[in-house]
């Protein structure tokens, strides 16, 4: 449905999109994921025809679109800042598109009711833009854009206004509706609870580059590189070597432990003996004051630190510092206290140092967990 060949823009000196490819299939929902300034914004204007590319293709629906003006390509965008009409009510807002269209008063009526019924704001019909909250605005927003039906539809950080629980709530609404009406997505974010809530497949961006393309649980638990890892949570990264193989695992030596210490992944075909490299481990796969797997750690509590879902306890085993998802109440320790830390072979993944991984591509050695032997 959507294809972007080889894409490139620059302003002035400044490259912010660097040969950016991929695929999205009809009715899917790719979300761009990265921090402020990665480019992410520049390729859905792009898209949509609002900005030229310097370099490469957009291709919509096996039509190359290049040189098709914005109003012409058939795509509804969601700004992030909505950018509804204030002298104009919800109807009226909503019914704008269609106006344009010069389709006949039954039809706009009839179709602006259907999708107000859908997004439940039929009651906001006559309501004007500043009399509504924000998450009001934002169905409108996403009303305005459907209800043209168009090919695509792009969203620019639709839910960043919101405030935490209203986001939460939307997330999920907002990938429901998507899907119901069966268009084809490209959606920006860079919060990673929403990436992974609302889309099919994730791109992480970083500096108008695609540093992994994938599904969420690729992007999240097979990370390709050092950035990728940080930006999921996966930061607990270690640096070793192989010293053994056997039949279906390797013996990984850790370079940066302060005393001999081995450490047991799986045979993954990328792996090289004497090789060094980089691995990940999430916190959330660590266990902590037990002794359950072949790996096992044993140091001191160097940190706690509160968050939403419990506590995140930093531990140093001989100079490797490690972080430990764990829940408030399961937690015994104090700051200085030695603990046991185990975690199965199968949760620690090499990053392969790919920057970025294409639609109907594979590595020439492939580094993915489900590929080792």
């Amino acid at each position: 449905m959507i294809e972007l060949i080889s894409i490139v823009k620059k302003f002035g000196n400044k490259t912010v999109l660097k040969n950016i490819g991929f695929k999205v299939n009809a009715g899917e929902i790719m979300v761009l994921l990265g921090g402020s300034g990665g480019g992410k914004t520049t390729l859905l204007n792009i898209i949509a025809g609002l900005i030229k590319q310097d370099a490469g293709d957009v291709i919509i629906k096996n039509k190359l679109v290049n040189d098709v003006p914005p109003e012409k390509r058939n795509v509804g965008f969601v700004f992030q800042d909505y950018a509804l009409f204030p002298h104009k009510n919800v109807f009226d807002n909503i019914a704008f598109g269609l106006r344009l269209k010069n389709l006949k008063r039954d039809l706009i009526n009839r179709k602006v009711n259907k999708i107000m019924e859908m997004l439940n704001i039929t009651e906001l019909a006559r309501k004007y833009i500043d009399e509504l909250s924000g998450g009001q605005k934002q169905r409108v927003a996403l009303a305005r854009s459907i209800v043209i039906e168009p090919d695509i539809l792009l969203l620019d950080e639709p839910l960043s206004a919101l405030d935490p629980l209203l986001r939460e709530k939307l997330r999920i609404e907002i990938k429901r509706i998507i899907k119901n009406t069966g268009v084809t997505a490209v959606y920006v974010t860079h919060n990673l609870t929403e990436a992974m809530t609302v889309g099919d497949k994730i791109a992480i961006f970083d500096k108008g580059e695609i540093m992994q393309l994938g599904t969420v649980d690729d992007v999240l638990y097979y990370p390709k590189n050092e950035f990728v890892a940080n930006f999921v949570g996966a930061n607990n990264i270690i640096k070793g070597k192989v010293v053994e193989f056997s039949e279906k695992e390797a013996v990984v030596e850790v370079i940066s432990a302060l005393k001999p210490v081995k450490v047991f992944v799986p045979k993954y075909p990328i792996l090289e003996k004497k090789r060094e490299m980089y691995f990940c481990i999430h916190p959330e796969n660590i266990l902590l004051g037990l002794k359950e797997h072949k790996n096992v750690l044993f140091g001191a509590v160097e940190n706690i630190i509160p968050v939403l879902q419990g506590l995140r306890v930093v531990v140093n085993a001989y100079g490797i510092k490690l972080c430990v998802s764990v829940t408030k109440n399961s937690f015994n320790y104090k700051i200085g206290d030695k603990v046991w830390l185990s975690f199965d072979k199968n949760s620690i993944h090499p990053l392969c140092g790919k920057r970025s991984r294409l639609e109907g591509k594979k590595f020439p050695l492939m580094c993915i967990k489900k590929d080792a032997v």
